[in-house]
């Protein structure tokens, strides 16, 4: 029988092979490739808006204000106080930029890195796109340590004091999903709640008995977020601790990728399920613990950037974490930015500047999420 060669009006981009008895073929694995070679140049593309966004919302944030200052010289600050050379601004107009404004703006990028990343890794442990940092607790520990030391007059710091007691909140947490059974994700969330309602109790009962006068609206701050008492020590402790876990978080990021499709498939990997789900919420509680502290509590951040992150890079913690801790510090700077501008001179707390914004761009998240699906 002779061969006969079909012959299609179709496109070059669909692949016809020629021979005997043959049949069209669509180019799928060539508009596969294209899908994937598009998709990969939208990270790339995302990834370096992120990073060139982060230091260019640094000098810019730093000149916005009451006495504006332009971003070359904010430069020629920075640049001045680092070299150890006179700075080209006043006294009063240097101040402003290194003492003030640039040290808050380094702690907002870190505290928001490190709720961003923490949100992450929280999601991926309890396999929960709603979960995050303060599921364990550490939100309303650290509040009744803050509150604690504001209103009973205790010989240590606000910020140590929050930091001890997100800490001990996540210790209760993590004591009480043990005494249910084996450490699981629901277990872990039920706790975390348990704890977390005891906790405002307690910090109500605290304001409600002892917060009186100028006192309230310190605490009243606190409670909801405020970043105006920033330092260079601040700055120190948020951004060695954000780094020095922040960078292994990412590194691991491979783990938390088995986490997401169960513990039966991590194990399967070779994973010890038990030891990596201990280190990576001992991880999130120190992240979450120190921005806590430093800022108090502020929301939405580890809820809603992590599933933004998700949209734009896929769902490989590899790519997630890092662009959830750009899209955090850099959010964050905006956010504190309008908070202590928008209304000056009086100054909106953080916390409701994040949910302002926060829940609207989380509902359009689980939009995308929901037309995706």
């Amino acid at each position: 029988m002779t061969s006969t060669r079909i012959r299609l009006p179709v496109p070059p981009a669909s692949s016809v092979v020629e021979g005997a008895g043959e049949s069209p073929m669509p180019a799928a694995p060539q508009a596969s490739r294209h899908s994937a070679r598009a998709r990969g140049g939208l990270r790339i593309t995302t990834y370096v808006a992120a990073a060139a966004a982060l230091p260019a919302s640094m000098l810019l944030a730093v000149g916005i204000g009451s006495t504006g200052i332009g971003i070359v010289d904010v430069w020629q600050t920075v640049v001045a106080h680092l070299a150890g050379t006179q700075s080209p601004l006043s006294p009063l107009r240097d101040g402003i930029v290194w003492d003030i404004r640039l040290t808050r703006v380094l702690t907002a990028a870190a505290v928001g890195a490190a709720l961003a990343v923490s949100g992450a890794v929280m999601q991926a442990l309890t396999r929960n796109v709603l979960a995050d940092p303060y599921l364990l607790g550490l939100s309303s520990g650290a509040s009744v340590g803050a509150v604690a030391a504001l209103t009973l007059g205790v010989a240590i710091m606000p910020t140590v004091a929050a930091f001890l007691g997100a800490l001990a909140a996540l210790t209760l947490t993590l004591l009480l999903a043990r005494s249910l059974g084996p450490i699981s994700p629901s277990r872990t969330i039920l706790a975390g709640i348990t704890v977390s309602a005891f906790g405002v109790a307690v910090t109500s009962f605290l304001i409600f008995w002892n917060v009186q006068g100028d006192s309230y609206r310190e605490v009243l701050n606190w409670l909801m977020g405020s970043l105006a008492g920033s330092g260079w020590t601040t700055v120190a402790v948020s951004w060695a601790v954000t780094a020095v876990i922040g960078i292994p978080l990412i590194l691991g990021a491979r783990v938390l990728d088995a986490f997401v499709f169960g513990d039966t498939a991590a194990a399967s990997l070779g994973i010890h399920v038990t030891r990596a789900r201990w280190i990576f919420l001992a991880a999130v509680a120190l992240l979450t613990g120190v921005a806590v502290a430093v800022s108090g509590a502020i929301g939405f951040i580890g809820l809603v950037l992590p599933n933004a992150a998700r949209l734009l890079a896929g769902f490989q913690h590899r790519l997630i974490l890092p662009l959830c801790a750009l899209t955090g510090a850099t959010f964050m700077i905006w956010v504190d930015t309008a908070a202590r501008t928008l209304f000056a001179p009086r100054e909106l707390p953080v916390g409701i500047m994040t949910a302002l914004v926060g829940a609207p761009i989380f509902a359009l998240v689980l939009w995308r999420h929901r037309s995706r699906s």
